[in-house]
This record gives C-alpha cells, structure tokens and sequence, in this order.
C-alpha cells in the first residue's frame, strides 16, 4: 500500500470538499494532520500553515513518522505571468530560491543553492511526466518560491525576467530541499 503525503499551506477547505470527512490524527503544535485509507494508499494531509520552514518541517514530520513514499504540495500559487493569472493549474517541474544570495562570498548565482549547477532546482521529472500524462491540461511550471508574499507588478516581473518562473509561493523551497 502506497503511503501519500501531502503538504496543504491556507487551502484545507478545497481538499475536505476533494476527499469529505477525514480522520484527524495527532500531531505537533502548529500543524493539523488528517488521514484517508482506500483500498491501495494511505493519505497523510498535513496542513503546515505558510512559509518553507512551515512546510520543511511537516514534510520531515510527514518522512519520519508517517513513512511517506511521495509527496504532494497542494495549493494556489502566484501568478508571475499573465497566462498564469488566469487560474491555471499546474505541474511544477523546477524550483527556484529566488529569495537565497550568498553570493558575496560563495561563487554562486542569486538563488542557486549549494549543491546545485544553478538556481533552478529540478522536481521528480518522472512524476512531471506522469502527472501529464494523466492531465495533459495541466500547465508546467518554474516555481519561485521564498517567504515573501509578492504582489507588486514590478516584483512579479523582475522574478519572471530574473529566473525564469512562471508562478511564485512560499513553500515549495522548503518542501524541495527536504525531500533531496
């Protein structure tokens, strides 16, 4: 039986209208974590509340105590782009910390993290493509993501230009690097 984790920052209602009435488990202060059991997965929805340390630290809950074999970020994102405004939903392929810049005194580009050829960060391309291939509607993505919430034009298009993102959230980085 597949064990399924899914990280849920603000949307928890558009997940219960998904999947009804779930059990409630226990968990640590700060995060509510509920369960569904069907005939071939158990599902562990954490919802992490904002921010990649949020989300960092329930996906390593979700890891160590709940075994998990594949994670899930589900939620609404940020559009950078005026295609991506439009409600879209998308597969994220890469991530990008567009928000880390140590490179006053490490030789790495603005958002790329140690350990990385550069700062776009690629997911699972397996999943990617399976996730097509059972939705081809859904859109790909680059995510920016970093704890800042992005709202102004200008900011919207100097990420776009900068990294090449198409959306931006607060969580994913977390979830990403934990995950490696």
């Amino acid at each position: 039986m597949k064990k399924i984790g899914m990280i849920v920052a603000i949307e928890t209602d558009s997940v219960f209208s998904q999947y009804g009435e779930l059990e409630k488990l226990p968990c640590p202060q700060g995060y509510e974590l509920f369960y569904l059991k069907t005939d071939n997965k158990e599902l562990y929805i954490l919802h992490s509340g904002m921010g990649e340390v949020a989300a960092s630290a329930g996906t390593q809950f979700l890891i160590d105590k709940c075994n998990i074999e594949l994670l899930v970020n589900f939620g609404v994102v940020g559009g950078l782009t005026e295609e991506m405004k439009k409600q879209k939903i998308c597969v994220v392929e890469k991530v990008v910390h567009y928000r880390y810049d140590v490179s006053e005194f490490l030789p790495l580009e603005v958002g790329q993290v140690p350990g990385h050829d550069n700062y776009q960060i690629p997911l699972n391309q397996d999943l990617v493509k399976k996730a097509l291939e059972i939705n081809p509607d859904l859109k790909p993505a680059i995510c920016a993501s970093g704890d800042k919430f992005v709202s102004s034009k200008e900011e919207k298009t100097y990420i776009y230009r900068s990294f090449g993102a198409n959306i931006c959230d607060m969580e994913s980085i977390g979830i990403a690097l934990t995950c490696e």
